[in-house]
């Protein structure tokens, strides 16, 4: 449905975009995830046409519309701060863009209350939008997006303003309006989370260039370099050297032992995502496993998971995760002397 080539854009001499080459299939869930700067609504708004690029193409459903105006494009856009118009009803902000084609009559009110519908408010359709809860406002500004029926629905951060609850909440019903309509969705978002448990592939941008491509779960697993390993998700980054049958890590004295072998004198990082360390007293470490001793520093406690921050011996700071089952096994007291280990099948060798 989307092929961009190449694209680029400057503001100045600072490069926003940096040849993006990407490709987003008819009916996926697509997100651009990244930092401030990275250059993720940027991408977004020239998709859009509120930007023009400097260089590249933007094909849509296989035509070039890189140079085209927002409202020749078979997209709509759904602002972060939803931008309803606050002297209309619901009905009469859904309604707005098929008026704007001339659309009139029976015709309006039935593809009007079919959006209402999808998005569950058409009870709500003679309210203004100041008699809106902020989920309610969301919807409304969906179902604006949706009426028209694009191809592409361009979504930007489009849970921010809501609290955690209603952000989970809402992200199974924008599935659900996705998987119903089949349009396909771009979400830009700085939210790991929001990512990862909606789109169905996520491109990390980091400088306005993407660094990986991929599901959420091959993100996680397999990152490309350590900038994906370190912004998706918690993990112990450190960096190492090949020496004897291993890696020698700074901060660690352990010898890191990976399960792929060791093909590069070179300099290299190596991943170990928290859940995969265990936490004991010394005297219960395994003997044969990726270890280290060290002392709790600190904790935090998130309900069903608690992060352990234990100084190693060699001075790396690593954190521990473990689930607060019944079954999980004694808790640990900042200052306490432990020993954390970890399959070598938990380490991840990155080579940039």
């Amino acid at each position: 449905m989307i092929r961009i080539e190449g694209l680029t854009k400057s503001f100045g001499h600072d490069r926003a975009v940096d040849a993006v080459d990407l490709s987003i299939a008819a009916g996926e869930f697509f997100a651009l995830l990244g930092g401030s700067g990275s250059g993720k609504t940027t991408l977004l708004r020239m998709i859009a046409g509120f930007e023009r690029p400097d260089g590249g193409r933007i094909l849509i459903d296989g035509e070039d519309m890189a140079q085209a105006p927002p409202h020749r494009r078979p997209v709509n856009m759904m602002f972060q701060s939803y931008a309803l118009f606050p002297h209309m009803s619901v009905a009469k902000n859904v309604e707005f863009g098929l008026r704007q084609e001339g659309l009139r009559g029976d015709e309006l009110r039935r593809r009007t209350d079919e959006a209402l519908d999808l998005v569950a408010m058409r009870e709500f359709a003679a309210r203004k939008p100041h008699q809106l809860s902020g989920g309610q406002k969301q919807r409304v500004a969906l179902a604006r997006a949706i009426v028209k029926r694009p191809k592409v629905l361009l979504l930007d951060e489009p849970l921010s303003a809501l609290d955690r609850k209603l952000r989970e909440t809402t992200q199974i019903h924008l599935l659900d309006v996705q998987k119903r309509t089949g349009v396909t969705f771009v979400v830009v978002t700085h939210d790991q989370d929001e990512a990862m448990a909606m789109a169905s592939r996520v491109a990390v941008m980091n400088a306005g260039r993407v660094e990986q491509v991929d599901t959420p779960r091959a993100l996680y697993a397999h990152p490309a370099n350590r900038f994906v390993a370190g912004f998706i998700g918690a993990t112990n980054l450190l960096q190492a050297r090949a020496g004897g049958q291993g890696l020698l890590a700074e901060g660690v004295r352990t010898l890191l032992r990976p399960s792929a072998s060791i093909d590069s004198a070179e300099p290299c990082w190596v991943s170990i995502r928290p859940e995969n360390v265990a936490i004991a007293a010394p005297a219960l470490a395994s003997a044969d496993a990726n270890a280290e001793h060290g002392v709790v520093e600190a904790m935090s406690y998130y309900g069903d998971h608690t992060v352990y921050y234990v100084r190693a011996e060699g001075g790396a700071m690593l954190r521990a995760a473990r689930f607060n089952a019944a079954e999980a096994g004694p808790v640990f007291k900042v200052d306490a002397p432990v020993t954390l280990s970890w399959p070598a099948t938990a380490i991840t060798v990155l080579r940039s």
